[in-house]
């Protein structure tokens, strides 16, 4: 994240007042403001001879997070980008690998919606040992609610391949347990620093990183009226697509389902997030066997409403 002070000259609110506001509550860059309490740093701001002009700086700090986007790039970069390094990793569901036109695209953020026990971990951990078998890079894995199993993992690598040696697949999986969002943005910065220092053909690449579930994580912050809640989603979006994007990564997450009009069910996390994802998916279960059915809502190249339907073996 950028330092304060780098954002001065484009936004003249955010002067050396505002910074030396912020450095006396230990604010420095756009990352600690993120993650320090706003309410008692405004209700600090409030005690201070300027307090208007500093509540507008929040205010416009907040604003230009919520607007945080990748630089342009013009089309003959991006396709050149994407026939260069942006590889697609296969699911390990050859009907699921069909419907995405051979899996999930390294560079794009993909979501995976459904209600709860539709499948979307147990999909996740046999996605994770289908990269980990597949690939030499490792994938991680960021366990937001104890759902991450190493027995399923191991039980995945069997049925994929009989020829591979399970502690080898094991040791490519990197789990980190996570139960806060400012625990994941710990995680994804030590992330990016690592990947930023090995460089794009270190030893132990990331192809692939899951988070189950992101919806978990970003809930607890959108409660009240406060900007804070949404700035963080935001800013969740903005890493993850960036860690995707600049590193060649395949990111997946997935996303409960809540109740909207008259009971029917839909994704979490409301509008605002509805556009970050690249990539849609929604996974159910049909009432009394295996069979799951997994459908396209969004992808920047195929159409919506495409379904496959596919068995995760017990």
């Amino acid at each position: 994240m950028a330092p304060l002070k780098s954002l001065e000259a484009r936004y003249p609110l955010l002067d050396s007042n505002f910074q030396s506001f912020c450095a006396s509550n230990g604010i420095f860059t756009v990352e600690d403001f993120l993650l320090h309490d706003l309410s008692v740093l405004t209700a600090f701001a409030e005690q201070q001879p300027n307090s208007d002009r500093l509540k507008e700086g929040i205010t416009q700090l907040l604003s230009i997070i919520d607007r945080q986007h990748q630089p342009w790039l013009n089309g003959l970069q991006l396709l050149e980008d994407a026939r260069q390094n942006k590889h697609v990793l296969s699911t390990g569901f050859e009907e699921i690998d069909k419907l995405l036109g051979g899996g999930v695209r390294e560079g794009q953020l993909t979501e995976l919606v459904g209600p709860s026990s539709s499948g979307k971990t147990q999909l996740c951990l046999r996605v994770a040992a289908n990269v980990a078998i597949q690939h030499v890079g490792r994938v991680i894995f960021m366990d937001t609610g104890n759902s991450f199993s190493p027995r399923r993992i191991e039980h995945f690598i069997h049925q994929i391949s009989d020829s591979v040696l399970s502690e080898k697949v094991m040791s490519n999986i990197l789990c980190y347990s996570t139960f806060d969002i400012f625990s994941m943005f710990d995680v994804l910065q030590q992330l990016e620093n690592s990947l930023k220092s090995q460089g794009p053909k270190g030893d132990c690449k990331v192809q692939m990183l899951i988070v189950d579930s992101i919806s978990s994580l970003i809930t607890h912050v959108l409660g009240g009226s406060g900007p804070q809640g949404h700035a963080l989603m935001t800013a969740a979006g903005f890493l993850l697509k960036k860690l995707a994007h600049e590193h060649n990564i395949a990111v997946l997450v997935t996303n409960h389902m809540v109740a909207g009009e008259g009971g029917t069910l839909k994704p979490a996390l409301g509008e605002s997030w509805k556009s970050i994802p690249h990539v849609r998916l929604l996974l159910s279960r049909d009432p009394g066997n295996k069979i799951s059915n997994i459908s396209i809502l969004k992808h920047p190249s195929l159409a919506s409403g495409e379904v496959a339907r596919f068995v995760i073996d017990d």
